[in-house]
């Protein structure tokens, strides 16, 4: 499969589409607009193209730009999956941030993917400095 990877944001449709695809707005609930909103607040962000240059993947970062970054909504589209495009999308975050000094690079994995992400030289926090969050409006995430 020939795939194109564009430093440009997805339409705003696609984009739901590719997210929808996940089951986090089962989560979030967030309209397209907002999905939208969001995606365009990001320092840097990846969509890759398939067939019908239909969007099949996705991975943009949060960031200072000087300290810390972090990797949000790593998304391959199911079909697409174990085809090397997340590793591309991950390889290109990565390289943004060295190329910028980025000093921490951080994301939240779900723990069947951990391994991936090791693979790219990621590690758990210590036990004696774990991430905390705060779910806001996600009542079926609250306590993790």
């Amino acid at each position: 499969m020939n795939i194109e990877f564009k430093e440009t944001l997805p339409e705003p449709s696609e984009y739901y589409t590719l997210f929808q695809s996940t089951g986090w707005n089962d989560d979030y609930k967030a309209d397209k607009r907002e999905l939208y909103k969001a995606i365009s607040n990001s320092w840097y962000s990846l969509s890759a193209y398939g067939q019908n240059k239909k969007l099949i993947g996705f991975g943009r970062i949060v960031s200072d730009g000087i300290l810390y970054a972090f990797i949000c909504d790593m998304i391959i589209d199911p079909l697409n999956q174990k085809q090397g495009i997340g590793t591309i999308i991950l390889e290109k975050l990565i390289q943004r941030c060295r190329k910028s000094n980025i000093r921490v690079l951080w994301l939240f994995a779900a723990s069947d993917k951990s391994n991936f992400y090791k693979k790219f030289g990621f590690s758990k926090r210590p036990g004696n400095a774990p991430g905390m969050q705060l779910n806001l409006f996600c009542p079926a995430t609250h306590g993790l």
